[in-house]
């Protein structure tokens, strides 16, 4: 019945992939295989302090709409490819630490984001990312020891510095007592200055002061740093910027 149902529902909604739109699951084969590449995660201007941190993949072409689909437009079933993404970013750090407990701790959304949305998004995916590395044999958890402490304005438009002074302070850790030789993973869905991660990071490196829980970071995608800006050919008779050969031979 559960099998009919979907295929009904199916005839009078069809399922799209999130991220290029085609017809069929909620993420594609193709539009997956943008997240399976999971690589070193180096903002354009690295953050003082910025735990180590692997992705997924790029946070460029079809990843950018799953995510805002899985986020914003409710589309809750990404929570498994996505998911699973995450798994395989942390798992990065899981093979250059074998045999540790692996804890991934999702960054806590704020009031705005959780009112909006109605669930912990992070939270989610941290949890099936948790699942699917088990699966794999390495031994993980999810725990939320993060919490919020206050109000932050808005980040847009504010420079690497400003961003880390506007979070100073923003997190607490919850008193958990964890295993043995665990690492902690701070996960988030997108990495785009490293402030958050960072400011996430330092609050929980400052209650482990003995170095024994060492504390890196994963996320779904990066901000992908830019590229040089392309030569463009100068115009015949000018020179690169565009100015007359013969009027700047004659000054």
């Amino acid at each position: 019945m559960g099998g009919l149902g979907a295929a009904l529902a199916d005839l009078v909604l069809p399922r799209t992939c999130a991220g290029c739109g085609v017809p069929g699951p909620a993420l594609c084969r193709r539009c997956a295989a943008l997240l399976g590449a999971p690589r070193e995660a180096t903002p354009r201007r690295l953050p003082p302090g910025m735990p180590p941190t692997v992705a997924a993949g790029a946070y460029a072409g079809p990843v950018r709409p799953a995510v805002a689909a899985f986020k914003e437009h409710g589309r809750a079933e990404l929570v498994g490819p996505l998911g699973a993404a995450l798994g395989r970013a942390v798992g990065v750090h899981a093979v250059l630490l074998p045999g540790r407990p692996v804890l991934l701790v999702p960054l806590p959304p704020t009031r705005a984001a959780l009112r909006a949305r109605g669930r912990d998004c992070v939270r989610e995916l941290a949890a099936a990312a948790a699942d699917d590395l088990r699966a794999a044999g390495v031994p993980a958890g999810c725990v939320r020891l993060l919490t919020r402490t206050g109000r932050v304005r808005d980040s847009a438009g504010l420079s690497v510095a400003q961003r880390r002074a506007n979070l100073a302070g923003t997190f607490a850790v919850r008193p958990v007592r964890l295993p043995t030789g665990a690492v902690l993973v701070v996960v988030d869905d997108v990495v785009t200055s490293g402030a958050t991660l960072t400011e996430a990071a330092a609050a929980l490196a400052a209650t482990r002061p003995d170095g024994d829980t060492p504390v890196l970071a994963a996320v779904v995608a990066a901000t992908p740093r830019p590229g040089p800006r392309p030569v463009r050919a100068a115009p015949p008779g000018c020179f690169p910027d565009g100015s007359p050969r013969a009027s700047r031979e004659s000054r």
